[in-house]
């Protein structure tokens, strides 16, 4: 798989009926790896390891209502009390990041109303903030830790 623009890691992978797999520590079991996939496990991996997000304080691929349409989040943080803190998007390191990605994000947030957003192919990560007082969007050069992620 490519290079991604993470600390290198090393991952579960398994050969099943002659796809690779790799094992995801979220939802606890094996899934294909496809190149989006391989950048989602190294975000994970990145929360945990780096920002010390606990494992257990996150979800992934779960359906959502979207105005009674079903969506599916690619990873969901949530914080201390439970309630959801940041969601990021993942896509193949192939696929540039547009204004239709961070529509994908604003849409599934209609529903989660988190504080942070973060988007990501791997190569380029975008993390913002939003002040739902004023209704801004403001980017950080850094994904915050869990900590900040948490504070109100």
């Amino acid at each position: 798989m490519q290079a991604l623009n993470f600390p290198e890691y090393d991952f579960r992978t398994r050969v099943k009926s002659g796809q690779i797999q790799i094992f995801d520590p979220v939802r606890k079991k094996y899934v294909s790896l496809t190149p989006e996939e391989w950048v989602r496990q190294h975000l994970i991996r990145y929360l945990v390891v780096e920002k010390h997000v606990p494992l257990h304080m996150m979800a992934c691929e779960r359906g959502l209502l979207v105005n009674r349409m079903p969506k599916r989040f690619d990873l969901v943080v949530f914080g201390l009390n439970g309630n959801p803190v940041m969601i990021a998007e993942c896509k193949a390191p192939g696929v540039k990041l547009s204004e239709a990605t961070y529509y994908q994000i604003g849409r599934y947030n209609l529903t989660l109303k988190v504080k942070h957003l973060l988007v990501s192919n791997g190569l380029q990560h975008y993390f913002g903030m939003i002040d739902y007082h004023t209704g801004r969007l403001d980017y950080s050069e850094q994904i915050f830790d869990y900590q900040q992620l948490c504070e109100e």
